[in-house]
């Protein structure tokens, strides 16, 4: 399974930017699916994760109201749309395909992308 995310770059502060997750294999809509951040000196940290249907959703309250997940199985690929976003949602984003059900844990995540910087200026 590879996992490779693309959309990332420079924002305004109070802008907008859409991350994409394209995934390798034939079993992609059968996983569930998540983002993650990690920004320098910190720990990574969950952003958003959703269902292997899409039906289900759930957020940071970092993000709540600003971010929204979704995908597409038809293109094997999972969105993270970014909403008035903020200097402090600087960091490397990673994609990674839960291991069971959707959860907010980076150990409930078997694969992971090679991460795409956001970084937003004020």
């Amino acid at each position: 399974v590879q996992l490779v995310e693309s959309g990332g770059g420079w924002v305004q502060a109070g802008g907008s930017l859409r991350l994409s997750c394209a995934a390798s294999g034939r079993t992609f809509n059968i996983y569930a699916f998540g983002w993650f951040r990690q920004a320098p000196g910190k720990e990574r940290e969950f952003v958003a994760a959703i269902s292997w249907k899409g039906g289900s959703t759930v957020y940071a309250d970092s993000v709540k109201g600003r971010f929204a997940i979704s995908r597409d199985n038809a293109k094997n690929t999972v969105y993270l749309q970014m909403n008035s976003v903020k200097p402090e949602d600087t960091a490397v984003y990673y994609c990674a395909r839960a291991n069971q059900t959707y959860n907010i844990f980076p150990k409930g995540y078997d694969y992971w992308g090679q991460g795409t910087q956001v970084t937003v200026s004020s």
